[in-house]
């Protein structure tokens, strides 16, 4: 039996993600936006953060973790112009 293939609707992704484009620089994501920008897990969120591939987090309460949108912006820009020239 085949199973249907599903797309996320926007009703289903977080505000931030699905605006992703409209927010401002200065405006802050949780990993899990993060993660889904990235198509991978919170963990490897984690992980490309400790190995400098993303930007550090900012730690905005003794349980939240936030990284700000410009950051993540420069570094998605960073990592695409370097697979473009290779």
């Amino acid at each position: 039996m085949a199973y249907p293939k599903t797309t996320p609707n926007e009703s289903s992704l977080p505000v931030s993600l699905v605006e992703f484009d409209h927010l401002p620089d200065s405006a802050l994501i949780s990993v899990e936006t993060l993660a889904g920008l990235q198509g991978c897990s919170a963990n490897t969120i984690w992980r490309r953060a400790k190995a400098g591939a993303l930007p550090p987090p900012i730690r905005v309460s003794s349980a939240q973790t936030r990284w700000r949108v410009g950051d993540v912006r420069a570094a998605m820009a960073k990592l695409l112009a370097s697979e473009d020239l290779a």
